[in-house]
């Protein structure tokens, strides 16, 4: 098993850490990659204004659940007291994988001052050493010398990498950047989205009147990264089908971005935003802890982002849906079932039915939920039988008009 080790102050984790943290992945075939922010970094002091410890683990999660599932984050700096040093991480991992193979993860400048961390030669022993060059050019020279005496000194074995992509920032000069309004193009998008929407680095929005692009980052920073091509193709075939039946296409983003907001959130944070709004359910949504994110993220949408009501409609009854929607709650609804991820069954008439008969399509998709739940033995939800049956009364009396 090959195991990267890759710590920082992550203040914030950017796309260069991401470049050379992808690359590391692919070039050393790495079976696992643990990006580690340090708690205390005994080479530095932290800024005024670093975020709490649990924030900057918060953004290298994010960081390291887009990078794919080789990658994730550890809070053992932030756990352990005094300050991080780099050796006591390092035996930390080889006791938990004693027959992994390590790969510990840094920069030029760390690697031409290896020498002087504390206790490079222990560390030595335990890992190999992989460095990050801009260029042949600019680093070879360098990196040849160093390995050398590294070599000699304390027996590394020592790998030096040229990036191909480099994101030419420092998280100092990107901190600046933020202060600024700028520097968002040098962050995961959902990053960004967690910055924006903690207020970190002196980035100062509304959360209620922000842009949709600005919605947008905040929105995926809340979701797990395997939900995120979920979402936004829901919002995209929710914009698709707001323009065909005329609807605000605006107001049909903004629902389908936060349609599932608070998804990953456990039963019991639920039920804490229900006791915070007030928010009330009958007996059967107490029941059917599955629906509690459409409740919680119609009451997130409402308060903290300041949605009117048509969209925490939309977003409220996107699982159930219920009799006599409108034509956006419909929209959201539908854009949930059959946008381009989804493959759970045959989904072709449904999609194409969409775009000629809203109320059709909207009928048969609750149809199919129906029978669907049933063959599993799922109990299905009375308001999805009532929208059914409101759907089905509007359909008779069409046709008795029309004879």
């Amino acid at each position: 098993m090959k195991i990267g080790i890759y710590g920082g102050t992550f203040n914030p984790i950017h796309l260069g850490h991401m470049e050379a943290a992808r690359f590391a992945l692919e070039y050393l075939g790495l079976d696992k990659l643990l990006l580690i922010p340090a708690g205390i970094p005994p080479h530095k002091a932290m800024d005024a204004g670093t975020p709490a410890p649990d924030l900057r683990l918060a953004m290298t999660d994010l960081a390291a659940q887009a990078l794919g599932p080789q990658a994730e984050a550890s809070d053992m700096e932030l756990r352990r007291e005094g300050k991080s040093y780099t050796l006591d991480t390092v035996r930390a991992i080889r006791e938990q994988y004693p027959k992994a193979k390590l790969y510990l993860l840094m920069g030029t400048d760390m690697f031409l001052t290896f020498h002087l961390w504390r206790d490079p030669g222990e560390i030595a022993k335990r890992c190999t050493l992989c460095a990050f060059g801009r260029s042949e050019k600019d680093t070879e020279e360098l990196f040849a010398v160093q390995r050398a005496f590294l070599k000699e000194r304390f027996g590394a074995e020592c790998v030096t990498l040229v990036l191909p992509r480099i994101v030419d920032i420092s998280s100092t000069r990107l901190r600046e950047e933020l202060r600024l309004g700028r520097g968002r193009d040098h962050l995961d998008p959902a990053v960004y989205g967690l910055i924006l929407r903690e207020g970190l680095y002196g980035v100062e929005r509304d959360l209620k009147t922000l842009s949709l692009e600005d919605l947008r980052a905040v929105a995926l920073s809340m979701l797990k990264h395997s939900r995120v091509p979920h979402v936004l193709g829901t919002e995209e075939t929710a914009a698709k089908l707001a323009r065909r039946w005329g609807v605000d296409e605006e107001a049909a983003r903004r629902a389908a971005l936060l349609h599932d907001c608070t998804k990953r959130l456990s039963t019991e944070q639920h039920q804490r935003i229900i006791r915070q709004y007030h928010i009330e359910m009958d007996d059967e949504e107490r029941r059917e802890a599955k629906l509690y994110h459409a409740i919680t993220g119609a009451a997130v949408a409402r308060y903290v982002f300041g949605v009117p009501p048509e969209v925490e409609s939309a977003i409220r009854w996107h699982t159930t849906g219920k009799a006599d929607m409108t034509a956006l709650e419909k929209i959201i609804y539908l854009a949930d079932y059959i946008e381009p991820t989804r493959d759970f069954c045959d989904l072709s008439e449904l999609r194409e039915l969409a775009s000629r008969d809203l109320d059709g399509a909207m009928l048969l998709g609750l149809e199919m939920s129906i029978e669907g739940l049933k063959k599993r033995g799922v109990a299905v939800n009375s308001h999805s039988v009532r929208a059914r049956d409101h759907l089905k009364g509007k359909q008779s009396d069409h046709e008795k008009r029309q004879a």
